[in-house]
């Protein structure tokens, strides 16, 4: 009688496993979706910023997470079909995948993190530097359009200030034609008076300059990267777990099953 009561618990039990697998391959799809969203997002909305960055950490980040929601997509069909044919060589394939994309997104989700607390100390070095010597400068125009795009998308001007453009070989050249900042800096840009004066009615003075706007930028979707990252991420440690268990429970069967003939 007892056997008979421990083999319905059983069943029961991997029903249960079953349907709540089900349930989680549908948040597994919600989950990649998302990390798949954020990665796409972060390129496209931040792509022009990034020649403007030393190191390639911030863009590494957005493409692991990528690749992790292209894996989701398929790991979770081959959820679906493993969970349903109950097979355990299906099953234990799964959760190795859902291993391999936990790792994926929490090394996107560190990344994001440690870049995040050297993110100030990196622009504070290399903006400046980057701004003054290549703006305007032959076989540089990516980084050209990234200035121009981010003086006028924050409504900045300069690194720290528009003082910073003194220093700049473009204004100190015959191509600025009496500038002293970039077309970029200006408010309203006007013929003849384009950059030629840096008045606070004509230019954007922002404390702190362009460095407080685009670190403050770069930030809050760093943030946004590292908390989808290890989110999904604990999300798949919880799917493996409940894998583990059917598959525990399906070898249990097996062996009874086995055990009767």
């Amino acid at each position: 009688m007892s056997a008979v009561y421990k083999g319905d618990q059983e069943d029961w039990l991997t029903v249960c496993l079953k349907y709540l697998l089900f349930v989680f391959n549908f948040l597994f799809w919600v989950g990649g979706a998302a990390v798949l969203g954020v990665g796409i997002w972060t390129l496209v909305e931040k792509s022009d910023y990034l020649s403007l960055l030393a190191s390639s950490t911030f863009a590494a980040s957005a493409y692991i997470l990528i690749l992790a929601g292209s894996l989701v997509v398929v790991t979770g069909f081959l959820g679906c079909c493993a969970v349903i044919r109950e097979q355990r060589s299906c099953l234990s394939v799964y959760f190795v995948c859902l291993l391999l994309v936990f790792l994926i997104e929490l090394v996107a989700g560190v990344l994001a993190y440690v870049y995040y607390q050297r993110l100030s100390e990196e622009l504070k070095q290399h903006l400046t530097q980057t701004m003054t010597e290549n703006y305007a400068q032959p076989g540089k125009e990516t980084i050209t359009l990234a200035v121009n795009s981010l003086q006028q998308d924050f409504k900045c001007c300069g690194s720290n200030n528009s003082h910073d453009w003194m220093a700049s070989v473009y204004i100190s050249s015959k191509q600025a034609e009496g500038r002293v900042v970039p077309d970029s800096c200006c408010k309203t840009i006007t013929p003849y008076y384009w950059g030629r004066r840096d008045h606070p009615s004509n230019v954007y003075k922002v404390e702190g300059g362009c460095i407080t706007k685009l670190e403050r930028f770069l930030a809050d979707h760093l943030l946004v990267i590292g908390a989808v990252g290890i989110g999904v991420a604990c999300l798949q440690l919880a799917g493996a777990a409940l894998t583990a268990c059917f598959i525990y429970l399906l070898y249990k069967e097996e062996e009874e099953d086995f055990g009767t003939l």
